[in-house]
């Protein structure tokens, strides 16, 4: 078993988005990827599609995950399937807080086409 203490989590960054790295292949988890994400108040993030299904959990504030998509809140929780347009917004004033998942092994894709595999997922 792999425990990933809060305080020993890799952290990275985009603008507007801090994100806690938790279960990954690097850290104990072949099958499975999992991090915390605080979006901050005024974030959108850029659009971008997955080639696998992600769970966002939402703890606390309120974001949507399609700028004309529904606000979701504490304790809220989509599933958005394979190939489904994300952008993250924070639809609140206070940064929101939210745990994602997603099997190990994904493949993001930008808007402009470009490929890549977040480092919070390696």
């Amino acid at each position: 078993m792999t425990v990933i203490r809060e305080t020993d989590a890799p952290r990275f960054s985009v603008p507007g988005v801090g994100f806690t790295a938790y279960a990954a292949p690097t850290r104990g988890s072949a099958e499975l990827c999992t991090w915390q994400i605080t979006v901050e108040a005024g974030t959108e993030s850029a659009p971008h599609t997955l080639d696998r299904d992600e769970v966002f959990f939402v703890l606390s504030g309120a974001i949507r995950l399609r700028a004309d998509g529904e606000v979701l809140g504490p304790r809220d929780v989509a599933v958005v399937p394979a190939g489904e347009p994300i952008e993250v917004t924070n639809a609140g004033d206070v940064p929101a807080e939210v745990y994602v998942a997603i099997r190990a092994g994904f493949t993001a894709q930008t808007a402009d086409g470009q490929a890549l595999q977040p480092p919070w997922a390696l």
